[in-house]
């Protein structure tokens, strides 16, 4: 996979405006300092969906990393897989996430593997705040089904896949530094329980691993 120039972007639209000082999100924005807020969790979790509505509150730019992988490999995702396999596909994504979060401060949309690797997430750690987006196995089943381009899910069981993703993964997002509960309703009432979270996170004012809750 070649990577694109670090200076190319994806269609993310511009940084919104500065998030007003004295409000939750100025303090989020300003205690951020260059770290990124990097969205972690299974698909359908509402990474992408919610993680533009963030950026817009943060006045921060949005990235999504598998449109920056398929700009990367002038491949959509399912073909990278289906031509060079999933290991090929990993490969890329710890090498295009790492760079994107070294070249500014952005919220980061991260594939449902992407937090699975352990260099990926010294990484963030270095250099972002991980949010975990924890869903229930309905809520999700439910949000993917709308889309086919899930190469994980191309199997007779798909449900059955995301359980057993579900029982390998969690315990290894609930190492992000907060959790918020995606449920079905308003997306603005989940950005706001991302606000709430990081807002108290990055204050001090709770340990890094407590849930919130929209």
């Amino acid at each position: 996979m070649n990577e694109a120039a670090p200076n190319s972007r994806s269609p993310a639209g511009p940084a919104g405006p500065d998030a007003a000082p004295g409000t939750a999100e100025g303090r989020v924005k300003r205690a951020l300092g260059r770290r990124c807020v990097v969205l972690v969790g299974l698909m359908g979790a509402g990474k992408s969906t919610v993680g533009r509505r963030l950026a817009a509150r943060l006045g921060m730019r949005f990235r999504d990393a598998d449109d920056e992988i398929e700009i990367a490999a002038g491949m959509t995702i399912p073909d990278i897989f289906s031509t060079y396999g999933e290991a090929y596909f990993r490969d890329g994504e710890r090498r295009v996430i790492d760079r994107i979060l070294r070249e500014e401060p952005i919220v980061l949309a991260t594939g449902g593997g992407a937090y699975m690797d352990e260099a990926t997430r010294a990484a963030i750690a270095e250099c972002g705040v991980a949010v975990w987006l924890r869903a229930d196995l309905d809520t999700l089943m439910r949000r993917v089904r709308k889309r086919s381009n899930r190469p994980l899910l191309q199997n007779s069981d798909p449900e059955g896949t995301m359980r057993g993703l579900m029982n390998r993964r969690y315990p290894v997002y609930a190492l992000a530094d907060v959790t918020v509960e995606s449920r079905e309703g308003p997306h603005e009432q989940v950005v706001d329980a991302i606000v709430d979270a990081l807002d108290r996170h990055l204050g001090g004012a709770i340990p890094a691993n407590e849930e919130a809750s929209p």
